[in-house]
């Protein structure tokens, strides 16, 4: 009997067969509260009991987070690791867990149906977002709040106050800022800098929550609006954008010239999005998040690396630069436009 000859590994593919258990693993322990009742180590039986479930059924399910580097064992014990502790006990300000468990149901509801969704491409009729309930944005944006307290607010906010600009600004305008995280740390860098929140009115009212915890109600202030359509603002020596532009994909030039109009002279506009790149094949956590969208003909996409910059560019702005920095969500275009 002569076998074939390989000349690469299939262990790649074993693992994407069973990448999913990980994420289903995952939001399971979140919804049991595992982690929070593991703040002290406890035994299978001893969390079994706690939370009501199998014994049997706990410990291979604690077996598999250690494999998983979120738990450790130790002479039959279970404890969190850092990172565990870090992002999924519950009522942390860097607790990920409410947020996991929105995108995983968005997730699951988006690519239930890939194969079909394949067959027969996308529906006649584009989706809608405009029509989501107050309620939904509201938690959406409490839910994000921590997505940018874990690591990428602070990194940010060191990021913009090295600019030579910095100690010169005076005004900033957080745009589409949701919960606000980001226009707070950038202000809180700043000994007296000013800013302003912009989103819809659901947003807006988380953020006048954070803004009230961090005790920054003179320095900060909320404006609620759509700003594909309503005034922004102006006066503004920085604008800055995460995350949002997705929602202007259908109007981004003129959301662009009215970012520009808003900026005093010398203003700068920084936004931080995804960038694609190898022809839209990488980076690979963007290209997977963001497929489905694509597919259900979904106005919000992912931008292509460089695509924003252009779009500076064509509003008038004297100067753009990019760069890519590594952030807690995956690689991310960072582009600097100066007035």
């Amino acid at each position: 009997m002569i076998l074939p000859e390989v000349e690469t590994s299939a262990a790649g593919l074993f693992n994407m067969l069973y990448s999913s258990v990980e994420s289903t693993l995952l939001i399971t322990s979140i919804r049991l509260e595992v982690f929070d009742y593991l703040v002290t180590p406890k035994t299978a039986e001893q969390l079994a009991e706690a939370i009501e479930t199998d014994p049997v059924s706990t410990n291979y399910l604690l077996n598999a987070l250690v494999s998983c580097a979120l738990l450790e064992k130790e002479n039959g014990y279970f404890k969190n690791t850092i990172t565990s502790r870090t992002f999924l006990l519950k009522n942390q300000p860097t607790s990920l867990g409410e947020a996991f468990l929105m995108q995983s149901g968005m997730r699951d509801m988006m690519i239930s149906d890939l194969y079909n969704m394949v067959k027969k491409g996308p529906d006649s009729t584009p989706k809608d977002t405009s029509d989501q309930s107050e309620e939904k944005w509201g938690r959406f944006a409490s839910a994000m709040a921590n997505c940018a307290r874990a690591g990428t607010a602070q990194q940010m906010a060191e990021v913009v106050s090295k600019m030579p600009e910095f100690p010169e600004f005076k005004k900033m305008l957080d745009l589409g800022g949701g919960p606000g995280i980001f226009g707070l740390a950038i202000v809180s860098s700043h000994p007296d800098m000013r800013g302003v929140i912009f989103d819809r009115k659901p947003s807006t009212k988380v953020a006048a929550k954070f803004i009230d915890e961090y005790q920054m109600q003179d320095r900060m202030e909320v404006l609620a609006g759509d700003y594909n359509q309503d005034p922004i603002g102006k006066g503004y020596d920085l604008i800055w954008a995460s995350s949002t532009l997705n929602f202007a994909q259908q109007n981004l030039q003129p959301v662009v010239k009215k970012i520009y109009n808003a900026l005093n002279p010398n203003g700068v506009f920084i936004n931080l999005s995804e960038g694609l790149t190898h022809e839209a094949t990488q980076p690979h956590f963007f290209v997977l998040c963001t497929m489905a969208w694509s597919i259900q003909n979904h106005p919000l996409r992912a931008f292509n690396q460089g695509e924003i910059a252009e779009e500076m560019i064509k509003a008038g702005f004297r100067s753009v630069r990019s760069q890519t920095v590594d952030t807690g969500w995956g690689p991310m275009d960072l582009d600097i436009a100066r007035k």
